[in-house]
């Protein structure tokens, strides 16, 4: 699947689309490269840039700089990008040599070697095609009398499944590859008895069929016309006899029987000339699907995801090309606004109030964004929808996970991985949060670069501030302090549940009976010392019960405003003197962002 996809891209260079390579420093995060979306329609003129491509290459933006092009590199060629080239040609088990910056003998061995194994022209020189299918693949084709580290990760695999029972050696021989025909047969794969990259990623990916496991249905086959029931309703379009349910997104660069039986149906349709139904997702089928998206008002972005499947097979009442195309319903607004504040590394989300602005805030997060120098790119951007599970950092050879681009140099992520592996974490990158520590994107925890690559969408606006835009903001900061690491799952450690906030009451003044609140003091009086400041509005910001220098500036500047001694303290006298005071009529929450 992933070598159609580089042919496609290689295509895409061929028609003259501009495309770029950002370079990383310091394993991190300037440029990424997607290691699993789909390519674009290279080849369309009209296709706009939404679709990510999963190399280290992207479509310029209309409206940005050109940057320089990737270049072809060839036996006597040096330099940094021959440095990556040899870093993942060696990461890919194909390179044995010293990382030099000189391309060689051995390098044009590898690359030559590494081209015969993925289809491509055994040439030794690493052409376009060759580095977008080197950046990209996640594994090596493993055939008979391979051998090497993974060898033998395929044979505890193939032993956890069940499928292996020999000594985990790391040779492939007769018993490896038989326990790989047996997998591929029980998982509808192509049986080869060679563990290919197709092969292994749905191994690798936690929903494989185990020797024991039922095996999953087989496919429905492409639907004969004669099995069709008509609907009584005479401007409606045959069905199948049932319902074809959807199993799984496909787009450009898929290929197998499920792209085939969808063909079929576009042809069917009238949507995809019969020759093209082929069972590889390719240009033709992209331009069929955005086409019935666009006539039955679906996002036209020519993936097939479930909506589209049901219009395709489910749906008597689709709208064929030459009828009139169903209006584009009204778009949903957009449910958040994200905040990333510079100074104190913090990432907020604000969600709509009942007047449609951002001020409900959802989520904060602890963050690290560009160190001096390499900052985050101040100022407004909004999300265009590309993601990935996974990303690729070319120049230094790290990853991280749940990729939401911020624009053509940042995006949102997790912290570093030094491999495509959830227990080969960057440790000092997680250590790191909190502080400005990466070249531009803005870093994460896993499960909160999860929770916007999962919740934030195409259209979500993202305001970065500069240095001196927002004040030190030490109790929120405090509060979303990090639970250490555990180093054998890699995740935070479970803490125990907080406890539960108090709940304030403005008519209740407390007693602190001798106690005096100073700089550090941590309690429920704190709490309530807080949120009194803030409905006299002298505090703006999260009520923590930890007195730090927010609530010491708060406390001063009313004492300040009442002839008290300015000490930044509270006993019993001050707290009567915050309560004495009337409480003024509640003022609107600031917006963050009004749309």
């Amino acid at each position: 699947m992933k070598r159609l996809i580089c042919m496609i891209l290689v295509a895409a260079i061929l028609a003259g689309i501009c495309m770029t390579v950002f370079a990383e420093d310091d394993e991190d995060d300037s440029v990424v490269v997607p290691v699993d979306e789909a390519a674009a329609d290279e080849e369309d003129e009209n296709e706009d840039d939404s679709v990510i491509i999963p190399v280290d290459m992207e479509i310029q933006p209309e409206g940005e700089p050109e940057s320089e092009p990737v270049r072809v590199m060839q036996y006597g060629d040096q330099g940094d990008d021959v440095v990556f080239l040899q870093t993942r040609l060696s990461d890919m088990k194909y390179y044995r040599g010293n990382i030099s910056g000189a391309y060689g003998d051995a390098t044009r061995d590898a690359v030559t070697r590494f081209q015969d194994d993925f289809g491509l022209e055994a040439t030794g020189v690493a052409d376009i095609q060759t580095q977008m299918v080197l950046y990209t693949a996640m594994y090596r084709p493993l055939k008979y009398g391979a051998s090497g580290d993974d060898v033998k990760e395929l044979q505890t695999q193939l032993t956890a499944l069940g499928y292996y029972k020999e000594k985990i050696k790391g040779n492939y021989l007769e018993s490896t590859q038989k326990a790989v025909e047996h997998f591929q047969r029980n998982n509808h794969l192509q049986v080869t008895g060679i563990a290919d990259p197709d092969t292994q990623e749905v191994l690798f990916s936690g929903r494989a069929v185990g020797y024991y496991d039922d095996a999953t249905p087989t496919p429905t086959p492409i639907p004969d016309l004669n099995n069709y029931l008509v609907d009584e309703d005479e401007n409606s379009v045959p069905l199948p006899d049932e319902a074809v349910p959807f199993t799984k997104q496909l787009k450009n660069g898929t290929s197998g029987p499920l792209v085939k039986q969808m063909q079929q149906r576009l042809h069917d349709l009238g949507y995809l000339d019969a020759s093209k139904v082929s069972g590889n997702f390719q240009k033709y089928t992209h331009r069929a699907v955005k086409a019935i998206q666009a006539q039955n008002g679906l996002k036209s972005n020519g993936v097939v995801d479930e909506e589209t499947w049901n219009v395709i097979f489910n749906n008597s009442h689709v709208v064929l090309p030459d009828q009139t195309p169903k209006p584009t319903p009204t778009p949903t607004p957009i449910p958040f606004y994200i905040y990333v504040d510079v100074r104190n590394q913090i990432v907020s989300v604000y969600a709509r109030d009942e007047y449609g602005e951002y001020t409900v805030p959802v989520r904060q997060m602890l963050c690290s964004t560009g160190k001096v120098g390499t900052d985050s790119d101040p100022g407004d951007w909004v999300l265009n929808g590309r993601k990935a599970t996974w990303c690729y950092f070319p120049k230094w050879g790290g990853y991280a996970r749940y990729w939401t681009r911020i624009n053509s140099s940042i995006a949102f992520h997790s912290v570093i991985y030094h491999s495509v592996s959830t227990k080969d974490m960057k440790t000092s990158s997680y250590r790191a949060l909190g502080s400005r520590a990466s070249h531009g994107c803005i870093r994460l925890t896993v499960a909160d670069a999860k929770w916007i690559y999962d919740n934030c969408g195409e259209g979500t606006v993202v305001h970065i501030t500069t240095q001196n835009e927002t004040k030190s903001d030490p109790e929120l900061k405090d509060s979303l302090k990090l639970a250490p690491l555990s180093k054998e799952e890699m995740v935070p450690v479970k803490t125990p549940e907080p406890t539960p906030e108090p709940v304030y009451r403005s008519d209740i003044r407390p007693e602190l009976n001798g106690l005096v609140l100073k700089q550090k003091s941590n309690n429920e009086y704190v709490f309530w010392l807080q949120h009194r400041l803030k409905e006299l509005g002298y505090y703006d910001t999260k009520c923590t019960g930890k007195m730090l220098d927010r609530t010491v500036a708060a406390l001063k500047a009313f004492q300040r405003d009442h002839g008290m001694p300015v000490s930044g303290t509270a006993d019993q006298k001050v707290i009567d003197a915050l309560f004495e005071e009337p409480t003024p009529t509640p003022r609107p929450t600031p917006t963050p962002y009004e749309p």
